[in-house]
């Protein structure tokens, strides 16, 4: 693997409707991707229409009329996307909404507020192909 080859950053698209956890995702994960946001459904499937990602950051609750635990069953029913993995972010603690997100095909859920090395770890851990604990 050349240098350049290795500079290349792994894509993550961050589905996040409030514009303060949008900001703060991004600071925290653009050292380690090459981050893209999105704030709804609407704009979701656009992007990734348009570009390739390596995994997925979706907030569980968004505003509009699906959210985004129905967003993930769509994606994962879609051949061409249903391989990204797709990390749950959410402030709901109940079992019933994790357990809603991670039968719609969501790989991972964690909860707000999450840790930092925590959230990069699994991100990249998933990107990686590795078990994520």
């Amino acid at each position: 693997m050349d240098n350049k080859q290795r500079d290349v950053k792994p894509k993550i698209l961050i589905t996040e409707d409030d514009l303060e956890n949008q900001k703060f995702l991004q600071l925290i994960l653009r050292r380690n991707f090459e981050v893209d946001v999105c704030d709804s459904e609407t704009t979701f499937f656009q992007k990734l229409s348009e570009n390739h990602f390596d995994v997925i950051l979706m907030d569980v609750s968004l505003k509009g009329e699906r959210s985004g635990v129905e967003i993930v069953r769509e994606l994962k029913k879609h051949p061409a996307y249903k391989n990204i993995p797709v990390v749950c972010l959410s402030a709901h603690v109940f079992n019933q909404v994790q357990q809603q997100a991670m039968n719609a095909g969501a790989d991972v859920y964690l909860t707000k507020p999450v840790h930092n090395h925590k959230l990069i770890d699994t991100l990249t851990k998933l990107v990686n192909r590795e078990e994520v604990s």
